[in-house]
Formats: structure tokens, C-alpha cells, sequence
């Protein structure tokens, strides 16, 4: 009787607390189409004089009650386009505080064509070890349809500009924006893993209050991805992400308050992430289960992921089922590794 045993195909997650910093729209040069950072942040538009006070004033007061120490991220906006010397203070600041014992690692979001090689030589210089590249797709017809800018050789060299500069890369996609489908979505996985980024984020398209997206859809302009296909397919790429090392980071919008009141279409649930990892873990399950040369009878899982192995309300049960673990035949255990016969 065959007996495979086999880890969780994610790669480790970070343990690294992180602090946001959200810039709505700053230094972005346009308005994309499905874009409302405000929504997305719950964070109103300020002067970037309010928002450097206020935070380094946060960071004082982290310091004085010995906060725990965790990573920066600016996120929102289009950091390195932000006018003049404004992203160098941001990171100057945040990386002041590495010997105080507050802050650790310094990480931005920005768009792929808002690079240049000085620049990311000069914020490497004061401490920032990540760039977040917004490339939403390389698909021509989505960055076309979405209002993006810039086309697909600009999305690729800019992920290219990073790795050169020595820093971490990550790659935030779209999937379901105007123009791209499942198709095309895959080949961004795959170009993506290919690209070899640190970390990738997963934001599903959303049609948001107060877009020019959520006025394209209220007139039949775009149709959103329904919930099954959103999670067919996102679960379908993480699990391209995994097979190269590749951890995601994030899946759908954080549920801010603001975001949720201004959804009008598209898939969005609080537990997204949890249903498309259990899916990716099905996937990879299901394709090793063809090893064990028959039906499998037992499946060993470890007691962390009891929440997640058939995701949510045991949607998956089924699925286990047909491949012969039905009730029963899934047990949990406080070994860190899977185990099936």
C-alpha cells in the first residue's frame, strides 16, 4: 500500500508584521477606470505635508510604548512618480527608525511605467527593499480597455528594472478587467512566475461607486466575473505561483468599510483568499492522489488548515468525495506535514 507524504505547496509566509501607509492618487499621472483608492484604503486625500506629519508622529509614538517592531509599506498613489523628492523622505524617514528597533523592511507600490533605474538605485540607497509593480495585466486588450497607459512591454520591463536594481519584486493582477478573460488571466500567471516576483496580489475586478468602470457596467459596458469563475481560475494560477515558489500575498480587496458600501458588481466575499487557497490545495491533492495507484482511502492533514481544507462551509466535501475521501476518511493531526495512502 502506497503511502505519499507531502507539505502544505504554499511557500512560508512571512512573520513579519506590516504597517500601510496609504497615498490615494498621489503621483498617479491618470484615473484608471476601475480605480477608487479612497474606497480601497478608507483613507481620505490629504496634502503630503499631513501625511508625512502624521506619520512620523505615529512612528514616535510606536517608539515611546515600544511597539512591536514591524515593516513599512506606502501603498496607494504611484509612490516613485510622487513630485519631487517626496518618496526619498518617505523611505529616509521610515528607515530612520531601523536603529531605534521599530521599523524592519521598507516596501512601495507603483506603476510599471513610473520607473527609472536612478531612482530605484537612490530609494534602494536609503532602505527600501521591495517594489509592489501594479502591472493589473500584460494583455494588451485589458491595458488597452482599463485605461492603463502604458502597453506590455512596458509592464514587463519595469518588473525587469527592479529585479536588476537588486530589489524585491512583487506583481499586483487584475483578473476580469475590461478586456481580459480566463485565457488571458492565465498567460499573466504564467508570464508572471516566469518573471520570478517575491510575492503577487490577486484583486479580482470590482465595479466601485463613483468609477468610470461603475458607469460602463450600469449601462452593460462590462460584465464582472461571476463567484465560481473567480475562484476556478484564481485558484487555478496560485497554484502556478506555488509550483514556482512564488507566495500570494494577497487575494481580493482588505474589507474596508467604505469599499464593501461602494460595491455595485463583481466578486468580492471576506473569506476570497481562504476558498481559492483550498481550491489550489484540492488541485494539488487531487493531481498527487493519481500516485497512490488506487482509490485513495486516508488522508492525513495537519490541524492548522482544518479551517481551510475544505473551504468555506464545506463546499470542497463533495469534490473529496468523488475522489474516494469521503466522511471519515480525512482526519487531522498535529504533524506539520500531509500524508495519504
Amino acid at each position: 500500500m502506497r503511502k505519499i507524504i507531502f507539505p502544505h505547496p504554499e511557500p512560508p509566509r512571512l512573520k513579519a508584521r506590516i504597517r500601510p501607509l496609504f497615498l490615494p492618487f498621489s503621483g498617479c499621472p491618470h484615473r484608471c477606470v476601475f480605480c477608487s483608492q479612497t474606497a480601497q484604503t478608507g483613507e481620505g486625500i490629504n496634502p503630503l505635508e499631513t501625511i508625512y506629519a502624521k506619520f512620523k508622529d505615529n512612528l514616535e509614538q510606536d517608539l515611546k510604548r515600544k511597539a512591536r517592531p514591524y515593516e513599512i509599506a506606502f501603498f496607494g498613489g504611484t509612490f516613485t512618480a510622487l513630485p519631487g523628492d517626496w518618496s526619498e523622505r518617505f523611505v529616509d524617514l521610515a528607515a530612520s527608525y531601523r536603529n531605534e528597533g521599530l521599523t524592519t523592511r521598507i516596501r512601495c507600490s507603483t506603476r510599471p511605467d513610473a520607473l527609472w533605474p536612478e531612482k530605484l538605485d537612490r530609494l534602494k540607497s536609503l532602505g527600501l527593499n521591495m517594489v509592489e509593480l501594479g502591472v493589473q495585466s500584460f494583455d494588451p486588450a485589458a491595458l488597452a480597455e482599463s485605461g492603463r497607459g502604458y502597453d506590455p512591454r512596458t509592464a514587463i520591463k519595469g518588473c525587469r528594472m527592479v529585479l536588476k536594481s537588486g530589489l524585491a519584486l512583487g506583481v499586483q493582477l487584475m483578473p476580469g478587467m475590461p478586456g481580459s478573460t480566463p485565457k488571458s488571466f492565465l498567460r499573466d500567471a504564467d508570464l508572471t512566475s516566469g518573471l520570478g516576483p517575491r510575492i503577487v496580489r490577486l484583486y479580482p475586478c470590482l465595479a466601485l461607486k463613483g468609477t468610470r468602470l461603475a458607469e460602463i457596467w450600469s449601462k452593460g459596458g462590462f460584465t464582472p466575473w461571476g463567484m465560481e469563475k473567480t475562484l476556478l481560475y484564481l485558484s487555478m494560477a496560485v497554484g502556478v505561483f506555488w509550483r514556482k515558489g512564488i507566495r500570494t500575498a494577497r487575494i481580493g480587496l482588505a474589507p474596508e468599510r467604505a469599499m464593501i458600501e461602494d460595491i455595485l458588481a463583481g466578486p468580492w466575499s471576506p473569506d476570497l483568499g481562504t476558498r481559492v487557497r483550498a481550491r489550489a490545495l484540492f488541485g494539488r491533492i487531487k493531481l498527487l492522489a493519481s500516485g497512490v495507484g488506487r482509490e485513495p482511502e486516508k488522508l492525513m492533514v495537519p490541524r492548522r488548515y482544518s479551517g481551510e481544507i475544505f473551504g468555506r462551509k464545506k463546499e470542497l466535501a463533495p469534490s473529496y468525495e468523488r475522489m474516494g475521501l469521503g466522511p471519515g476518511r480525512i482526519k487531522f493531526w498535529d504533524n506539520p506535514v500531509f500524508m495519504m495512502r
